[in-house]
């Protein structure tokens, strides 16, 4: 039996422009693997569903459609069987396949169909077509050795390898880009993001061997007081009472997260891959269901998870992965009638690496030179240059007695280089500026203290922007240098208000 009477399903123009495009190179002879390129949320299951209903049609062959996760295969067939193609699972239950007659079309997490290939208990004949979902990942090449005689068709919102050594144009020898993010927002197919971000210090974060953050290291920053009291005042500032998704890179973090909201009396919850299917299914109820529920996770829910009414996206880490960087911001773009925007709250400096989510993106230039855009992605000393410090209206308004409340490092630096002066001098009056602000806008020594404490932030920035000048950017030095900024600005304001007596 080979197709089942079809539910209705309709697609959209783009998407009908695309499947034209794919059948075109599909029937070209010698054209090889095709890799097809479509956003999050632009409807690549429904794309390949009617693909491999026309290929069966046409072709009389069959077709197999690879996923990486359980819950993947599940989705998918069931949006294949709601475009008439009766397909079958082939999950761990399956040892053979005995009647493999009755079926065209065979959906398979990629470890299970290797393990039952590598056995040789499963031989699928007469395949014409394998479809590759979220093909960026590299768990799928083991199984093209088995294919050879088909074609091959790689489907992913970032063609961009997760492996730099394991390029995708090794295995594919043309991309077809589908619809772009700006053009699916224009047209009413996905939400408009407003994208905010948060200046936050990452040098403290180191690389691992997958060229992204190690998990440790992101814990750590992460997981202090001063990062999670960022990301308390970035929710309350701009995501209070919405529905909020928080991507965490660390179990720990994650955790964090979910006891410090909890305590200042937030509706949250938190997951991870240690969650059973049972709990995972519940939570999920429960953050579909719960109006400004706030769910913290890690990575988990990058991929097939679909949950159209969150409207809050805190990127609550940094990475380095473009296709990560997609998927996440994707969580929240999903359209609704009473929503057209979202909103995503950056803590990672990923904005500034990769530009905004629906900036036009060249990815034919990625596809064929990926060496190239991955060795050209910002380091976060650069974008940590770039950063100018705002003090925020809150605390700006607590020194309204005071003219002039601004001090630039970088320019005081240049005068000071000019005059053939000590660099140090630079910090000494900036120190003196501060003093001079918090005197004039407190009380009694006590009070002038408690305002240079409120400071922190600012003299971070300006201790950074002094390091970078004498390039001495080393943590230990900043730290240091800190510290004694700190101390020194303690014993300025004693003695402006010593001076007073």
């Amino acid at each position: 039996m080979e197709l089942q009477k079809a539910t209705e399903k309709t697609l959209y123009d783009y998407q009908i422009e695309d499947l034209n495009t794919i059948f075109k190179h599909l029937d070209e002879a010698g054209t090889g693997n095709l890799l097809y390129q479509l956003p999050t949320g632009g409807g690549k299951t429904v794309v390949f569903s009617e693909i491999a209903k026309r290929y069966i049609q046409r072709n009389k062959k069959k077709v197999v459609v690879l996923t990486h996760r359980i819950e993947l295969s599940v989705q998918t067939s069931k949006m294949l069987h709601g475009f008439g193609v009766n397909n079958k699972i082939i999950n761990s239950g399956v040892k053979e396949l005995q009647d493999q007659d009755d079926y065209m079309c065979f959906v398979a997490m990629v470890e299970t169909l290797n393990n039952r290939l590598q056995e040789e208990k499963v031989e699928i004949k007469n395949i014409g077509l394998v479809i590759i979902d979220e093909a960026h990942y590299n768990s799928f090449r083991k199984l093209f050795k088995y294919f050879e005689e088909s074609t091959i068709l790689g489907v992913t919102a970032t063609p961009l390898s997760s492996n730099i050594k394991l390029p995708m144009k090794d295995n594919y020898q043309k991309l077809i880009i589908g619809e772009s993010i700006n053009s699916l927002i224009e047209k009413k197919f996905l939400a408009k993001a407003n994208m905010y971000n948060y200046d936050v210090s990452l040098q403290s974060l180191k690389l691992g061997i997958n060229g992204d953050y190690t998990v440790k290291s992101s814990d750590e920053l992460y997981g202090n007081q001063s990062m999670l009291s960022k990301l308390m005042t970035a929710y309350n500032e701009i995501a209070k009472g919405t529905k909020t998704l928080i991507f965490n890179n660390g179990i720990n973090t994650s955790r964090y997260v979910y006891e410090t909201f909890k305590k200042a009396g937030y509706d949250i919850r938190h997951l991870d891959n240690k969650n059973t299917a049972a709990e995972r299914k519940e939570i999920l109820s429960w953050f579909s269901t719960t109006p400004g529920a706030i769910l913290t996770s890690v990575s988990i829910l990058t991929t097939g998870f679909d949950e159209p009414t969150v409207e809050t996206i805190i990127l609550n880490r940094a990475t380095r992965s473009l296709t990560l960087y997609f998927q996440m911001i994707g969580r929240g773009s999903r359209i609704l009638p009473n929503k057209e925007e979202f909103t995503v709250i950056d803590m990672g400096n990923n904005v500034a690496r990769f530009g905004m989510w629906d900036a036009p993106i060249d990815w034919q230039e990625i596809f064929h030179f990926p060496d190239f855009f991955l060795e050209n992605i910002k380091n976060d000393e650069e974008i940590e240059r770039e950063f100018v410090y705002e003090m925020p209206a809150e605390l700006k308004a607590k020194f309204s007695k005071s003219k002039e409340i601004e001090f630039d490092v970088k320019e005081e630096y240049k005068k000071i280089f000019a005059q053939g002066l000590r660099s140090k001098v630079v910090l000494e009056r900036s120190i003196e500026q501060h003093a001079k602000i918090c005197v004039e806008n407190a009380e009694d020594v006590f009070d002038a203290r408690i305002l240079a404490k409120q400071l922190k932030e600012e003299i971070s920035y300006r201790v950074r922007q002094y390091s970078y000048c004498i390039m001495n950017n080393t943590k230990n030095y900043k730290e240091w240098l800190e510290e004694d900024y700190e101390r020194r600005l303690r014993s300025s304001i004693s003695k402006k208000f010593a001076a007073r007596m």
